[in-house]
């Protein structure tokens, strides 16, 4: 049995790609998953500063004037990120959406960061994964009644390629998700920078951190993980604002797509039809959003594609990318219609990890109906 995907080609006649956005919602069902009264999270990349990539604000209005029109209540969120960049912390996550363009006059709906000022505000939610029991939800998606998945479809260095998957996944996960999902080694403690705060023994949920005496800094202390009771949840990362806990970038991206789908997974509990899916596959960018940068896209704009699965999704968008030939000017010129475009930007990184993943533990199933408006 195949899921419907709901697909617009960007030509336009007489109407406009806003008005088709509006044709995809309503025909995934929108109207369904939105109840009056209903808190709506409108889950998007609101870009780093210097990216020019991310979806354009005026689609994403489109979609909160609908949620109005139901009856919901939409307001736009994101998790802040692991790595320094301009998004680390609510503050300056805030900053960037709106100088991005993200702001209330423009979108119509409020800014909510859904794990809060320094990424601390999740739920621990549990999930039947391979690598995860529970994962770390930002409070602020997870309580919501209901949601609108706005993606950006694109390639990805870890991941292949990053679209609805990735977006709840790595998206609403945590800071101390995003470490969990990022690396399978655990962290150190760089002792020229440890202050000896003890502010990471603070939030060890492990009690695996020791204050150990040491002469390198006023307070005579350092910080000291011990292996044995360490986990690697991360939060001893995320805490420190020294820089002293050095963050482990290293898993394999087979791990790292299973960890973001079972992420995933977590992001949508309790919200059976009440999640609906809109991806924009435009500007289709060798890197992630999360760049201060956006290089030449790799193939043509293709279109807008929606549904309630987004793992049908992810994969009605992953066949269409490569259906092309590649854009003159990219970084895969000269890669034919029918090749894997995104194994060509990132070589020895199998994307389909992700989707056959997801669709294992019941996030949804690649098997779908593509269906033009």
């Amino acid at each position: 049995m195949a899921v419907v995907v709901w697909f617009s080609n960007l030509r336009t006649g007489s109407t406009s790609l806003l008005d088709k956005v509006t044709r995809l919602l309503k025909n995934a069902g929108l109207k369904r998953a939105v109840a009056p009264g209903d808190l709506v999270a409108v889950k998007l990349h609101f870009g780093e500063t210097g990216n020019m990539a991310y979806i354009r604000p005026p689609f994403v209005r489109r979609a909160v004037d609908m949620v109005k029109d139901y009856g919901g209540r939409p307001f736009l969120t994101d998790a802040n990120t692991l790595y320094v960049g301009t998004r680390q912390n609510s503050v300056e996550h805030m900053e960037t959406a709106i100088r991005n363009g993200f702001d209330y006059a423009v979108v119509g709906a409020p800014l909510i960061i859904a794990d809060g000022l320094t990424g601390k505000d999740y739920v621990k939610v549990p999930v039947p994964g391979k690598h995860f029991r529970e994962v770390n939800i930002g409070s602020a998606a997870y309580h919501a009644d209901a949601m609108v998945v706005m993606s950006h479809f694109k390639c990805h260095e870890l991941t292949g390629f990053g679209g609805a998957i990735k977006n709840i996944g790595m998206g609403l996960g945590s800071r101390s998700g995003k470490q969990q999902m990022h690396s399978d080694v655990l962290p150190e403690v760089k002792d020229e920078k440890c202050t000896g705060c003890a502010k990471c023994k603070e939030w060890c949920p492990a009690d695996a951190i020791e204050m150990q005496p040491w002469e390198g800094n006023k307070k005579g202390l350092k910080a000291y993980i011990l292996d044995k009771k360490c986990w690697g949840c991360g939060e001893c990362a995320v805490t420190c604002q020294f820089d002293a806990v050095r963050i482990n970038w290293r898993t394999t991206p087979e791990a790292a797509q299973e960890k973001m789908a079972e992420y995933a997974l977590g992001a949508v509990q309790g919200k059976t039809e009440k999640v609906v899916y809109i991806s924009f596959v435009m500007n289709v960018s060798p890197d992630c959003d999360c760049f201060g940068h956006n290089d030449h896209p790799i193939v043509q704009d293709i279109g807008i594609l929606a549904s309630l699965d987004p793992v049908a999704l992810d994969t009605a968008c992953y066949d269409l990318v490569n259906s092309q030939p590649a854009l003159i000017g990219s970084v895969i010129e000269g890669c034919h219609t029918g090749e894997d475009k995104f194994q060509m930007v990132h070589p020895g990184i199998n994307p389909l990890t992700q989707l056959e993943h997801s669709e294992k533990i019941g996030l949804g199933m690649m098997q779908y109906e593509l269906r033009q408006i």
